[in-house]
């Protein structure tokens, strides 16, 4: 049964693939040659491949978020929103730190991230639990909202000294993470996106918050029947979910930009929605569906330059494998595997010799 989880995505992703070749070869443009192009850009040298996991990270972080929120039945598309939140937080913090011990700056910065980031889930969460707001609706505007906020923090308050550029000023060096075997941007926050993919792996599975989280998701009349705390469960997850998306928006200031800048976020918590289905809400799978998906971001600019294809084609194969998995989990495609097994369960029984016939 795992092992069949875990081969649809890859078979969906092998689906997409031969599609866009077919269509590529349709075109008259050498899939090989495309397709080289987008592998060499995404791991062709030490640069390159430290790059692709840096445009995964943020995705791990927003891809772990959505599927906590997506296993309790919580439809949270605003992951963007939450991280662009806690980004929000931790710049305004991170030029402050000016002679704080290093430690304590990164854990002040990374604690306020991930506030910023709960603060925007659990607002969504109350609306669901308190007034019935689909949170669908809520977390689209509060994306809206967190991006404007940002735009009129880089623009007023926050500001950098010159006012030459609607960007803030740069965060302390105490609030910076290291950058190791520059000049990679390979940083310690890659780490703490997988170790947090773990804990929330165990969290999901091997609690009984997951438990609970997880029977809400499934059926949440008969959570009410069995007594649990729904409506203190659905702000809860969403207050986890937009922490986490708040977390990775605070390593991305403090890894990578060093600042706050307008379009901080190139939509990192929609792509995450994507990373989230391929990996199946599998917190585990959510790291290796990032890095796919980084790889492909990474390899489209590459791509564009080597074989002359729009970067464009990279949403299109993202599209795809989404639209096919989307499709094998419908309804009819249930019907039909469930018919595929019973006539090989059918075909079995009926060459199977009766009991005490001869053999």
């Amino acid at each position: 049964m795992m092992l069949a989880r875990a081969m649809r995505p890859l078979a969906a992703i092998a689906l997409a693939g031969v599609i866009v070749a077919l269509v590529l070869g349709l075109l008259g443009t050498s899939p090989r040659v495309v397709i080289g192009a987008l592998a060499d850009g995404a791991f062709g040298n030490w640069i390159a491949t430290v790059d692709t996991l840096v445009k995964a990270t943020p995705l791990v972080f927003c891809g772990v978020a959505v599927a906590i929120a997506f296993e309790g039945s919580l439809w949270n598309i605003g992951a963007d929103g939450q991280l662009m939140a806690g980004a929000l937080a931790a710049g305004a913090l991170g030029p402050a730190t000016a002679g704080w011990p290093p430690p304590v700056a990164m854990v002040a910065l990374f604690a306020v991230g991930a506030a910023g980031g709960g603060c925007w889930g659990a607002l969504a969460g109350w609306l669901r639990a308190r007034r019935d707001v689909s949170e669908v609706i809520s977390t689209i505007m509060l994306n809206f909202v967190a991006l404007q906020m940002l735009s009129w923090a880089v623009h007023g308050p926050l500001m950098e000294p010159s006012h030459a550029f609607p960007q803030s000023a740069p965060l302390a060096p105490a609030a910076e993470l290291t950058l190791y075997f520059p000049p990679s941007r390979l940083n310690s926050g890659m780490l703490l996106a997988v170790s947090l993919a773990v804990g929330c792996y165990f969290l999901l599975f091997h609690t009984a918050a997951g438990f609970e989280l997880r029977a809400m998701g499934r059926n949440r009349r008969a959570a009410v029947y069995a007594g649990l705390p729904v409506a203190w469960l659905t702000i809860w997850t969403m207050t986890m979910s937009g922490a986490i998306a708040g977390l990775g928006g605070a390593v991305q200031v403090a890894a990578i930009t060093h600042r706050l800048y307008e379009k901080l976020s190139p939509g990192w918590g929609y792509e995450a929605i994507a990373v989230a289905l391929v990996a199946r809400l599998n917190p585990l799978a959510i790291v290796p569906a990032a890095v796919l998906f980084g790889a492909l971001d990474n390899g489209a600019q590459a791509m564009q330059r080597s074989a002359g294809i729009s970067p464009v084609l990279v949403q299109v194969i993202e599209a795809l494998v989404i639209m096919i998995l989307l499709a094998a989990d419908s309804g009819a495609s249930r019907r039909l595997r469930l018919a595929l097994a019973t006539s090989r369960l059918a075909g079995r029984i009926a060459t199977t010799p009766a009991a005490g016939s001869d053999a």
